[in-house]
Formats: structure tokens, sequence, C-alpha cells
């Protein structure tokens, strides 16, 4: 898709708030930025989440390994993606206090609407994060910028933090986005009315340690008369929604 510079104005303003942007929970949420508005560093990308049954907006790829950690993630309930620092007046109030020009568009002069990656609801509390690389926060006016994020979130006594890529376990996340390739069963050519016996049959012979993970990969295909490639894809299945146990962060895509 072709990128293009929005436009930022006042009427741009008020469409984004009557479409429902940033406003809404779980799978009624919708981010304030989504990948088609305008270019951004890296890939942008689009992840379906389990957690809220809607498709992300993720624009870079430390946010993308960010999300599939926080998206397996047992402690985590909802995940709200370019969330909004919506009160305006707040957001540039706390610019002229710290000395810091508040960015406005420049043919509009109408202010920007900042944004924080993701707004986490987990079980221990909302948790706010905003990933930067490491070389972006080189940059004073990318520092000046979240010293207005970081006073906003203050002010609401939120936990707030900035996760760069040293801090994100990416072997991790690109392991959790191979295996949620084989989250839904539908989608592995697996009759319904044979989903149960074969994931049980699988778990039995993966419990049994007689065989080889291939052995029972092939096994599995065997006595179900299934497609090549499937007993990869229900241990990849069973991996995802943890029922079997893996080390997550080892390097899993080579098993053959």
């Amino acid at each position: 898709m072709a990128k293009h510079r929005r436009i930022w104005n006042e009427k741009t303003y008020r469409n984004h708030l009557r479409e429902g942007r940033g406003q809404g929970a779980g799978s009624l949420y919708k981010p304030w930025i989504m990948v088609q508005d305008f270019a951004s560093k890296g890939m942008v990308s689009r992840a379906y989440g389990e957690k809220t049954g809607r498709v992300h907006h993720l624009l870079s790829n430390h946010e993308t390994h960010f999300f599939y950690l926080l998206d397996w993630s047992d402690s985590v309930i909802d995940i709200r993606e370019q969330y909004p620092l919506l009160d305006l007046r707040e957001a540039v109030e706390i610019a002229e206090r710290s000395g810091i020009r508040y960015p406005y568009d420049s043919a509009s002069g109408f202010p920007y609407v900042l944004t924080s990656d993701f707004f986490i609801e987990t079980t221990n509390g909302i948790r706010i994060r905003t990933i930067k690389s490491e070389a972006d926060l080189q940059n004073m006016r990318v520092r000046e910028k979240l010293e207005i994020e970081r006073r906003y979130w203050q002010n609401r006594k939120t936990d707030w933090k900035i996760v760069t890529e040293n801090e994100i376990n990416r072997q991790k996340a690109r392991n959790i986005e191979w295996l949620s390739q084989a989250k839904d069963l539908d989608c592995l050519c697996i009759p319904s009315h044979m989903q149960a016996s074969v994931l049980d049959y699988f778990l039995e012979r993966y419990c049994s340690d007689q065989q080889s993970l291939c052995g029972v990969f092939a096994e599995v295909e065997r006595r179900f008369a299934l497609l090549p490639g499937t007993g990869l894809n229900i241990f990849k299945h069973l991996a995802y929604w943890k029922k079997v146990e893996i080390d997550i962060n080892a390097m899993i895509e080579r098993i053959a």
C-alpha cells in the first residue's frame, strides 16, 4: 500500500474522535494511528491478537516483537496499541511548563496528539510502554516528547516505561509468531469431528517418550491419514496453547 503524508488539522482530529479512535477496550478498541495513515521506520504490520480478538496495528519491528510477547503472556488481559494522550490541553500545558516545544502541524498549526505505543491491562494493573530504539533515544527532540508523555502518565499515577530493543526477547517473540501460525486447528485441514482425537493421540505419543518428535509427527499423520507436515503443525498448535512444554526462549523453528 502506498504511503503518503497524512493531513493533520482540526477536522482530521474531529474525524478521528468521531471514528472512535483511541477509544473502547478489547475487540472494540480502535488505535489512534493505523498502519495506512503514514509511513513508519521499519516494517509496519497487522497482527491478530488472541487477547483482544481483533487486528492490531504495529508501526515497527520492535513493536511487533513486543506485541507477540504481550499477547502470549498469562498476566496480560488487554492490549491497546497507539494509545492517545487525548487531553490535548493538558499535554500542551505540560510541555509549556517543562520548557518543551509541543509538536504542531507545520501546515495547519493544529497540535498533534501524542501516543503511547502500548496501553496494557494486566492482572497487576495498567502498564504504559513506549517502544524506542537506542538510536532514537540519542535524539533530543525524541527525548523531549517522551518527557511530555512521561509527565502525562505520571499525573495519572500510571506505570510508564520506555522499552528498547535490548529489553525485547526477539527470539522468544519470533518463536511465538511461528507457533501462532498453527493456533487455529480449523486451518490445518483436520476435520472438526477428528480434532479432539488427533490432539489426544498426539499428546499420548508425545508424552510416552518412546520415539523421536519426528516419529510422533509421522505416526499421527499415518494413523489419521493427514497431509504431510500436519504433525508439525499439531505440535505448534499445542505449544502455542501451552499444552506441551517447550523452551520458548530457544530457537525452535528448525524442528523437522
